[in-house]
């Protein structure tokens, strides 16, 4: 697949909710992927790190309320997407959470991952 396709494809998936999906077709299995400086896991090495990393922050939340995934921007090797996440925290806190993700694919696969908010 090409870039586009691989973004496309996630996108597609994302307003689906099919995270599995995304993970399961779209990454490859060595995989990166990196937070913003100074959070609980800063990077992650390969798809089980990832879905650990996952885990942990879906059990930080107790109710998500909403969320959008923009349409991706391609670039060479590179795609983009704005995504919101409209979330109530287990301390009960609500939030309204804002990112970019930045991905790289090589050879029709997702190699890293890179979120800024």
């Amino acid at each position: 697949m090409t870039t586009q396709q691989v973004a496309d494809k996630f996108h597609g998936y994302m307003q689906q909710g099919a995270f599995d999906k995304i993970y399961e077709e779209l990454y490859s299995p060595n995989a990166t992927s990196e937070e913003a400086p100074g959070t609980d896991w800063q990077k992650a090495n390969g798809m089980k790190e990832i879905e650990e990393k996952g885990k942990k922050w879906n059990e930080g939340i107790q109710e998500t309320h909403g969320g959008t995934t923009d349409k991706p921007i391609v670039a060479g090797d590179y795609f983009t997407c704005r995504m919101t996440m409209d979330f109530t925290s287990k301390n009960g806190e609500r939030q309204n959470f804002e990112e970019l993700g930045l991905y790289k694919v090589q050879d029709g696969k997702i190699v890293s991952e890179q979120f800024f908010y």
